[in-house]
């Protein structure tokens, strides 16, 4: 049994009372939170870690909803293009020319991006090598739910996705008989729908009926252009929610990716069905996609977390960021500068965040009998102080610049800004190295103006 306390720390809790403490200690064996706040050090164990965060502030870790591991090679590929441009000219024609080791070099610079920005859980949309990203995620200690990029239909698929219905469904029952619960239970697997432009309505039903018998999540883009809902209503006569409601797919374990284009009927089947929601900002904007309606949604008590989608749609796996972003932009949609305020941006990073992920039960706060995922961040930056008030500086001052250490499951990932799971200089000559030879290998051309001599 080993401990760990973290001493006089501006300790933001997230629990149900939204308890801060200004000067708060937590102590933590093996990878459960053993006590909180103000204690006895009687519990303390002679031979335990003690780390002094004096003026530093601990809190729990970010929880990014919304991440594509094996896109982070693709960085760049598919800048200023339209979305469907960017999906089968660039990112298709990219992700289809991965092997195993791609796979592998990619996720695992993801995960050391995401521990960087604060996250310690993050849920993976979908790709192609599943075992590599749970290699990937094995080793750097984050935690993950994973699911496999599932499509049995669509124009433009590359030869290597096309797969029938039955196909994709018993890849998928493989490998969560085979991975579920793995990494001492950091790794859990989901089941995917990539778009209603690539489901049929058979894997659709059938996918649900799966996630709802493995007790596990599905992890879905919905209503994210306007185009897919033109598809989906020339397809079967009703919007992507209407004909995903008709066919008894929304439910609670569905997380719906984007949700730009729903209607106020759609909201409120998402209410009534308690559908999760993934906000990805700077996504939206930046592959111009819309403005999701979302302070219309949380005021439906519907639970909205934050995404960052992947490198070649945001381009930074910075969830600092996109926390940022959230707080604004509704501000200017709405005109209302009191809607999605600082502390519902910490909700929606955090407990929020582990609704979606289907396990609140275990992280997004930190409370007693809880798993040990908290991040620290450094104040003492010239962009975040002074200190008047430290929830609104999180979300409106600091960037992922101030995050010092990042520990998920009791073990520090990183500490005092190194990361301590791998060699991270050797990680990064394997990324231009590889990021070199697959954008080769799948013959991207990227346009520009500019004129490269070399």
């Amino acid at each position: 049994m080993t401990q760990l306390l973290i001493k006089n720390a501006y300790l933001i809790t997230m629990n149900d009372k939204r308890e801060v403490y200004e000067n708060g200690n937590i102590l933590i064996e093996d990878n459960i939170i053993k006590a909180v706040g103000k204690f006895d050090d009687s519990i303390v164990n002679k031979d335990a870690e003690i780390y002094d965060a004096n003026g530093k502030i601990l809190m729990p870790g970010l929880i990014n909803t919304h991440v594509h591991l094996s896109q982070q090679l693709g960085r760049g590929i598919a800048d200023d293009v339209d979305l469907l441009t960017w999906l089968r000219d660039r990112v298709w024609p990219y992700e289809s020319s991965f092997e195993y080791n791609d796979s592998l070099i990619s996720s695992t610079a993801c995960c050391i991006e995401l521990i960087r920005s604060g996250v310690t859980t993050f849920l993976e949309s979908g790709g192609q090598y599943v075992d590599a990203m749970v290699e990937a995620v094995d080793k750097t200690g984050i935690r993950a739910c994973l699911a496999k990029s599932v499509m049995d239909q669509g124009e433009g698929l590359p030869k290597a996705w096309q797969k029938t219905c039955e196909e994709e469904l018993n890849t998928q029952i493989d490998l969560f008989e085979k991975y579920n619960n793995t990494s001492n239970e950091r790794v859990k697997i989901w089941f995917a729908l990539r778009t209603i432009f690539n489901n049929s309505d058979e894997l659709i039903i059938k996918t649900k009926g799966l996630a709802d018998k493995y007790r596990t999540g599905i992890h879905m883009h919905i209503a994210e252009i306007a185009d897919e809902v033109d598809f989906a209503k020339t397809r079967g006569g009703l919007s992507t929610v209407e004909h995903l409601n008709r066919l008894g797919a929304l439910g609670p374990n569905l997380l719906a990716v984007h949700t730009v284009w729903l209607t106020n009927r759609e909201i409120d089947l998402f209410r009534l069905n308690n559908v999760k929601v993934s906000h990805n900002p700077a996504a939206a904007m930046k592959v111009v996609l819309g403005f999701a309606s979302i302070p219309e949604m949380l005021d439906n008590g519907i639970t909205v977390s934050i995404g960052t989608d992947g490198a070649p749609s945001n381009n930074r796996m910075d969830m600092m960021r996109d926390m940022y972003l959230t707080s604004l932009i509704h501000k200017g949609r709405t005109l209302n500068p009191t809607v999605v305020n600082a502390e519902k941006i910490l909700e929606m990073a955090t407990i929020n965040g582990a609704k979606c992920a289907l396990l609140d039960k275990e992280i997004g706060s930190l409370e007693v009998g809880k798993k040990a995922d908290m991040i620290i961040l450094n104040p003492n930056t010239i962009h975040s102080l002074p200190m008047h008030n430290p929830i609104g500086n999180i979300v409106y001052a600091m960037s992922s610049e101030n995050i010092e250490s990042t520990i998920c499951d009791g073990k520090w990932l990183m500490k005092e800004k190194e990361i301590l799971v791998l060699d991270e200089s050797k990680l990064l000559d394997k990324v231009k190295e590889q990021a070199k030879k697959i954008r080769e290998k799948a013959n991207i051309k990227l346009n520009s103006n500019f004129t490269i001599i070399k």
